[in-house]
């Protein structure tokens, strides 16, 4: 007896056809898409068409059919536009065969139009909103700021240029011109290389992921993705270069021996003094740990609390922690120098483990995504203006900040000698991507041997 299977629904067949049974004005064939399911045929219109002298009919590809003899550029031009046509309808057949939902041609031919119909009805501004409330409810506050804030620059460009009547644009107006105008403005404002490339890698994320979710074509796409696409908007134009970022291992050693102390005199000079003196500490003790824990971020060490501290079978000092910015999970053992800066703060901060380890976050307080932000983006300010006068009270000519940290501790590590492969994920830099592909993930104690080398 014959064993049955489940039923799975097959995927209809999608071709260009060179209607000659039907002849327009001008003498050309039509071009027309068709769908094929269960030996059922729909139709559908291109506006495409061609005179019979460009068309030979051995071929079946209607890109092998269509003579080399027709005009360039529109024989390409031609080509591209049928690809396009043919490629929407045999998506949508692939995503409903893949669904296994049951279907004729017909219903492949409305599917493909509501989705160029969303594809009509997207627009830029709008989509950047959808984003940055996603972003907020996922409590990404800092990158929700920097897309509402491309939002905001974005509606002040259209306005200048289109005046108050524009208030948005679908994405097939975000052209080449448009990046080239849009850069015009902006650097009318003031705004710098590498504010402008903050601002172009942003917006070409919206343009990426409105593809991703089928709201803008990949054909409309206005950025340079390789050195033969010159003719499109290039965001490595930018010149974001910067000054020297990473200093000396005896720079180092000339702030761990850095002891603060108050400058201020007359009235109230004992308070004055204490706060310095407290604020001068807190700044040298944020540099010295992102340096002796792989340059971590302020925003992640800013938000470290007690429980992320823990001690391994080894008797180590482990530092466990989820990168905000990327997602990534970090196991650090901790140096001697760390160790101790974390102890000269327990006494002040911990009351339970979900206490913050550094006096930056306080739990009463800071509770919303907003006034954790809100207080991290002030205490950094501070702290960096505070580095800057430890810096100059030290005889270090770098100005200091938390990100100096960072570089120095991937310089120095360099220096000694450590490959970049491990310094990479030390960082890590998820976007290593060659380097995570062939050495799948160091064994922990090879990347916990190489901060030996900041000793």
């Amino acid at each position: 007896m014959a064993r049955t299977t489940e039923h799975k629904e097959g995927k209809a067949t999608v071709r260009i056809i060179y209607r000659t049974a039907k002849t327009l004005s001008d003498g050309s064939h039509p071009f027309w898409v068709r769908i094929t399911k269960d030996r059922k045929t729909k139709f559908v219109a291109t506006g495409l068409s061609l005179a019979p002298k460009y068309w030979n009919d051995k071929y079946t590809g209607f890109k092998e059919a269509i003579r080399k003899s027709y005009p360039e550029p529109y024989r390409e031009e031609l080509i591209k536009k049928l690809t396009s046509w043919e490629n929407k309808y045999a998506d949508t057949a692939e995503a409903l065969a893949s669904a296994d939902e049951k279907h004729d041609a017909r219903t492949v031919a409305s599917k493909t139009i509501e989705g160029r119909k969303r594809t009509r009805d997207a627009t830029l501004l709008a989509y950047i909103d959808e984003l940055v409330t996603a972003m907020i409810a996922a409590r990404q506050k800092g990158n929700s700021i920097i897309y509402r804030d491309l939002k905001n620059q974005l509606a002040d460009f259209l306005h200048k240029l289109h005046g108050p009547q524009k208030k948005d644009v679908p994405f097939s107006q975000v052209t080449v011109r448009f990046c080239n105008q849009l850069e015009t403005f902006l650097r009318q404002r003031g705004n710098s290389d590498t504010t402008l490339s903050n601002r172009y890698r942003t917006l070409r994320a919206v343009f990426n992921k409105a593809i991703a979710e089928g709201l803008a074509k990949p054909d409309h796409y206005p950025f340079a993705r390789n050195i033969s696409e010159k003719h499109k908007f290039s965001i490595g134009k930018f010149d974001t270069s910067t000054q020297k970022r990473a200093i000396s291992r005896d720079d180092i050693r000339k702030i761990e021996a850095f002891i603060p102390i108050g400058t201020a005199t007359g009235k109230s000079a004992n308070l004055r003094n204490a706060i310095e003196v407290e604020r001068l500490t807190l700044a040298k003790s944020v540099f010295l740990f992102s340096f002796y824990c792989g340059g971590i971020n302020f925003v992640d060490l800013a938000k470290l609390r007690w429980h992320n501290l823990s001690v391994d079978n080894e008797s180590n000092h482990r530092l466990t922690y989820i990168r905000q910015k990327t997602g990534g999970k970090f196991s650090i053992r901790l140096l001697s120098p760390a160790v101790a800066i974390i102890e000269q703060y327990r006494s002040y901060t911990y009351t339970s483990p979900d206490n913050y380890v550094f006096p930056i976050l306080n739990t009463q307080k800071h509770q919303t995504a907003t006034q954790v932000h809100n207080r991290t983006h002030k205490v950094s300010a501070m702290i960096n203006a505070d580095l800057k006068i430890l810096g100059e009270r030290v005889g270090i000519s770098t100005p200091l900040t938390t990100y100096v940290a960072r570089h120095s501790f991937a310089t120095t590590l360099r220096q000694k000698g450590t490959a970049t492969a491990v310094i990479s994920q030390a960082l890590g830099h998820k976007t290593e991507a060659v380097t995570a592909i062939y050495l799948d993930s160091f064994a922990s104690e090879t990347v916990d041997s190489a901060y030996d080398a900041l000793l």
